[in-house]
This record gives C-alpha cells, sequence and structure tokens, in this order.
C-alpha cells in the first residue's frame, strides 16, 4: 500500500464519520461545533480528497476579497476582455466563474472538485459588454436544489496548469454568497486576496488571513486601488501587517489606481506584475507541486485538528445524554422504591385493605373457611344471589385499588420531577419539544390495574401448584384457592414497620394467624419461599411499569443511536496524523 494510498483511506473514513456525526442535543456550543463538522466535510468533498487522488492537477487559484474590492475587475484584466460581471451593484458575483487555459478543461469539468456545484460551460469567445454567465447556454445547467452552478471558461491566455476562480465577497450581504466565499477559498491551492487602499484593515479580510496563514495556505495580496504617490507608503504598512500575522513571505502586488476605459477594463500595464505572477507558475510544474502539497498538507493537519474537535463534540452529546438518562432513571428509581417501601412498611395494610380483612377475618369467614366444605358452597351461592362478592373477594380488589393508587400517584411524581429536570436543560427542552411527557398517559392507570390482576392470578397459580399433592390439596381445598390467595398477599404486605400498635393487633397479627395457617398446609419453607416469589414478582411487574413510562423520555435520546463515537473520531485523527507523516507532511 502507498502512502498516498494510505492518506486516502483515512481522509475518507474520517470524512465517513464527520458526515454521520450530526450532534442532535442542544449543548453549550453545538451551533458552532456543528458548522465545524459541516465545513470540514465540504473541504474533504471539495478540495482534501480530490487533491491527494490527484497530486498533479491544475493548481486552483480563488480570487477572494471584501465586497467592492475589484476582484472580477482584476480577472477581467488578467484574461484580457471582460468575462466576469462587476459593478457598482451588491452583491456582483451571483455565481462563481472559472477561467482555466482549453487544455485543462477535463480538470474542472468533471465534479473532481467542488462537487457540490453543478457545472455551466461558457462560451469560448465573449462579445465586449457581456459575460461568461450571460452568454453560457441555459441548457448546460443541471438542475440542482440551490441553484448554484460553476461557470466554467477556456481561455488561452490563463497559463496551462493554473485556474482562477472568481469568488463571491468575504463579506457579502448575502448569507449564501458569505458562505459560499468561505467553502471556495477553502477549496483552494492558492488564493489572489484582493483588498483596497482604504479597506486593507478591516477585520473580516485579516480574520481569513490568519486561518490561511495558520494552515500554510500559500496567498498572494493584490492592493488594489491605490491612489498614485501613495504606492510605497501603503504598500509598506500591509507588508508589515502581513509580517505581523505570520504571512510575512507572500506576495504583493500593487495596482495603482485608473479609471476603467469604456468596456470596464483596467489597462494592462498595472495588472502585469499578477500576469508575470500566474504566467511564472504556469511554467514552473515544481513550484505548483510544492504550492500544491503545502497547502494540502495544512488542510490535512485542518481535517485531523476538527475531526479530534468532533470527538470532543460528540463526547460533550454523550455528556449530556447521560445526564439527560441519569434524570430519568433516578426519578423513577426513587418512585420504584417508593412504591416497594409502601408494600413493605404496611402502608398497604391501612385504610380499605385493612377494613376488608378486618371485615374477612373479625366476622367468622376467615375461620369459617377451615369447616367442611358444603358450609363454604353455602356462603357462596349466598353471595351469588344477594350480589355481594365475598369477603376475600373484597379484600383483593382493596389491595388491586391500593396498589393501583400507589403506584399511579408515584409515576405521575416521576414523570414531572423528569420533566422538570429536563427543562432545566437546553438539550432537555429541545428533546422535550413542547410535549407534556410529564402528565401520564390515558391508559397507564387501567394497565396498572391490569398488572395487579395479572400479580394476583400468578398467586393463585403458585398456590395451585405448592397444593399439587394429595395431601396438600385436601387441606387446601378445604380452605379454598382464593382465601389462600389473599392470606398469603396480607402476608407479604404485614411487615409491621409502619403500622400503628392497633393497626398491628387487626392486621399484623391476623396476617401472623394467616402465615401459620398457611405454614400449616404448605410448610414453612414452602410458604416463605412462595412469599419472596410473589414479592419479587409484584416488584418486577411494579417495576416493568415504571420502566415502559421513564422510555417515554429515554426513546427521546435514540437520536444518539447509531452514530459514531468520540473513540472513533479521535482515532481517526491519529489515523490521519500517521499517514500524513508518512507522506513527508507533519500535521
Amino acid at each position: 500500500m502507498t502512502d498516498q494510498t494510505e492518506t486516502l483511506r483515512a481522509l475518507e473514513h474520517a470524512r465517513d464519520l464527520l458526515a454521520a456525526s450530526s450532534l442532535p442535543l442542544s449543548t453549550t456550543n453545538v451551533l458552532r461545533e456543528r458548522e465545524d463538522i459541516d465545513r470540514a466535510v465540504d473541504q474533504l468533498d471539495d478540495y482534501v480528497l480530490p487533491r491527494v487522488r490527484s497530486l498533479d492537477a491544475p493548481l486552483l487559484a480563488v480570487v477572494g476579497g471584501s465586497t467592492g474590492a475589484g476582484k472580477s475587475t482584476l480577472v477581467n484584466a488578467v484574461v484580457g476582455h471582460p468575462v466576469t460581471r462587476a459593478g457598482a451593484i451588491r452583491p456582483t458575483t451571483r455565481q462563481p466563474i472559472l477561467v482555466h487555459h482549453p487544455r485543462d478543461a477535463e480538470a474542472f469539468s468533471t465534479q473532481r472538485v467542488l462537487p457540490h456545484l453543478s457545472r455551466i460551460h461558457a462560451r469560448k469567445v465573449t462579445p465586449p459588454g457581456t459575460t461568461a454567465a450571460d452568454t453560457a447556454s441555459p441548457s448546460a445547467l443541471p438542475g440542482t436544489a440551490d441553484g448554484q452552478a460553476l461557470v466554467l471558461l477556456a481561455e488561452p491566455r490563463i497559463p496551462e496548469g493554473v485556474a482562477l476562480l472568481d469568488a463571491p465577497d468575504v463579506d457579502s450581504i448575502s448569507d449564501e454568497n458569505r458562505r459560499l466565499a468561505g467553502q471556495l477559498l477553502a477549496a483552494a491551492d492558492l488564493w489572489l486576496f484582493v483588498t483596497t487602499a482604504n479597506r486593507y484593515a478591516d477585520a473580516v479580510p485579516w480574520r481569513l488571513l490568519v486561518e490561511a496563514a495558520g494552515r500554510d495556505i500559500t496567498v498572494a495580496v493584490v492592493l488594489d486601488r491605490v491612489p498614485l504617490g501613495l504606492e510605497a507608503e501603503i504598500e509598506e504598512d500591509l507588508r508589515r501587517m502581513l509580517s505581523d500575522r505570520g504571512l510575512g513571505d507572500a506576495p504583493v502586488f500593487t495596482v495603482p489606481e485608473f479609471p476603467l476605459n469604456e468596456t470596464g477594463m483596467l489597462p494592462p500595464h498595472v495588472v502585469a506584475p499578477v500576469v508575470d505572477f500566474l504566467a511564472e507558475l504556469g511554467r514552473d510544474a515544481a513550484t505548483r507541486s510544492e504550492i500544491a502539497r503545502r497547502t494540502l498538507g495544512g488542510a490535512v493537519r485542518s481535517i485531523a485538528e476538527r475531526t479530534d474537535a468532533a470527538g470532543n463534540a460528540v463526547l460533550s452529546q454523550q455528556r449530556a445524554g447521560a445526564q439527560l438518562r441519569h434524570d430519568v432513571d433516578r426519578a423513577f428509581d426513587e418512585a420504584l422504591a417508593s412504591v416497594i417501601d409502601s408494600t413493605r412498611d404496611g402502608t398497604l395494610l391501612r385504610g380499605e385493605v385493612l377494613a376488608r380483612w378486618q371485615d374477612f377475618v373479625g366476622t367468622g369467614e376467615f375461620f369459617r373457611n377451615l369447616e367442611a366444605g358444603i358450609g363454604r358452597v353455602r356462603d357462596r351461592l349466598t353471595a351469588f344471589f344477594s350480589g355481594k362478592p365475598a369477603p376475600e373477594v373484597q379484600v383483593e380488589e382493596a389491595i388491586e385499588t391500593g396498589l393501583q393508587t400507589v403506584i399511579v400517584e408515584e409515576a405521575a411524581r416521576a414523570s414531572e420531577t423528569a420533566e422538570r429536570r429536563w427543562q432545566d436543560e437546553p438539550a432537555g427542552r429541545v428533546l422535550l419539544g413542547g410535549s407534556d411527557l410529564g402528565a401520564l398517559p390515558p391508559d397507564f392507570r387501567q394497565r396498572t390495574a391490569e398488572q395487579v390482576r395479572a400479580w394476583q392470578g400468578d398467586l393463585m397459580e403458585l398456590i395451585q401448584r405448592e397444593g399439587a399433592d394429595k395431601r396438600t390439596k385436601a387441606r387446601a381445598m378445604s380452605l379454598g384457592v382464593n382465601a389462600l390467595t389473599v392470606i398469603l398477599m396480607i402476608g407479604v404486605f404485614s411487615m409491621t414497620g409502619g403500622l400503628t400498635g392497633l393497626e398491628v393487633g387487626i392486621a399484623g397479627g391476623s396476617g401472623v394467624v394467616g402465615t401459620k395457617l398457611l405454614e400449616a398446609v404448605f410448610g414453612e419453607d414452602a410458604v416463605r419461599r412462595m412469599a419472596e416469589d410473589a414479592r419479587r414478582n409484584l416488584e418486577a411487574r411494579i417495576s416493568a411499569l415504571l420502566d415502559e413510562q421513564a422510555s417515554v423520555f429515554l426513546r427521546r435520546l435514540d437520536v444518539l443511536d447509531g452514530r459514531p463515537g468520540a473513540d472513533e473520531l479521535k482515532a481517526a485523527a491519529e489515523r490521519i496524523r500517521t499517514a500524513a507523516r508518512t507522506l513527508g507532511e507533519t500535521p
């Protein structure tokens, strides 16, 4: 495997990871982080990957600068006749125009560079007073979503091996033009940066120039519209500023202020130094290669840094997601603990459950179940014809209602708490999106009742399995499965930690009697095992109900799934650095 191939693979892998890193959570710096990732992907597509694949392709010099700096006028002067739109109305450059030597047409006609821009092939001869965009055939423009296109003009006066791209203003009033200008400059091997005598100290251009210096981009500066007699003074000040910002080696071309002729052209002699500079590049393949490799090295270093930064951004997303998940888990864990405490501390043996249990035990029904089967049948028939449920059934219903109430109340409290905690975080607020997740769904109460009834049914099956042998079955049948199930439920809830003395006597004491009775039927070990199984079963069902409600929140964190992790991105960044070093670069 060649060094170039390994570098290409490392960059392609990083590109795939970056494109998949959408940063869905609204963390503190997410807007800037998303923009940085988008710019890295654009630069990989527009310049880095194409240049690595074709190190000997023609040099792309992007003519950039501030509004009204004279970029288009300069390009026209270099070519020798009008090819770009220049004027006082801003923004002037609506579609970027790339002027190249005819023998370099193949290098730019395909989507090799700037693949997101469709191509317009302008006519070879541009009549006076018109522009390349004006003379382009409309049928040559493939349909694009945003209408952006790159106008290609073959021009013999441009040196072979060098192409000029007239970009929109870097400080355009149009957001789209400003974004496109930055994208085109990031795709350049060489910047031909145009400024004016009265605007060379503006902040926006210098921010871009400092960035170029940091990325080892070769920059040539054209100081335009310099008043006659002040050339030396202004150029000296500009060179000082360039040197202070790490661009001391940048060539500076001073263009004196001259009136334009009737076709809007500058006299040829004022731009002769720029023309000579480009012509020399065209003759010197080694210099072009050095410029391309130097700029590529800086761009690769930038991609490695941005990939690393993307890893930090993803890590921030993961931490924000973990915090939001923790907020939900904590709220519902607290709810589960509270419900379980209610089943352990005697809370469920108060109120209606206590009254119905007292009815069951205190009226003699409990002990009449010890009588012959005919007495039990008589009582059931009496309950049937009177329409009144049997006492043990009333206890079951009271337990169902009590459990349902506790679970619903705690689930509602947990949902409200989770929503409040999410509202306190920017990422949580965006994920909520105005939804009222703090309110329980309409069917939650019904689902809770179904789970409690299912638990009671499981206990009945447990009683039946334990009483399967003939001897135990006979004792169990003498009491009735329903009655034994109720006794087992009361036994599960009869821990006396939260009961008053009177309640202990009524509920807890009767529960002890019931437990002793169960032990007489099934044996002490079996009853202990049955009670433990019943409690685990109940807690599992409660936990499942609360988990299902918690998932209403947690499902919104699924936006983080299936995306590259921070470790993947950081490993990709290191792979780029290693591959680039093998090419002689030092990112």
